[in-house]
């Protein structure tokens, strides 16, 4: 259950960040930073 939520949030913040950024580099920080969260809430 708590990873489908997590997954859920992921793949909405990837999908948000991907939309607000304007170059490949801006959407490769995001998904870093979105990984380092994700990493944050599973410990």
């Amino acid at each position: 259950m708590f990873r489908k939520i997590l997954l859920a949030a992921t793949l909405g913040a990837i999908t948000m960040s991907a939309t607000a950024c304007n170059t490949v580099k801006g959407v490769g920080r995001d998904i870093e930073s979105v990984g380092q969260a994700g990493d944050r809430a599973i410990r």
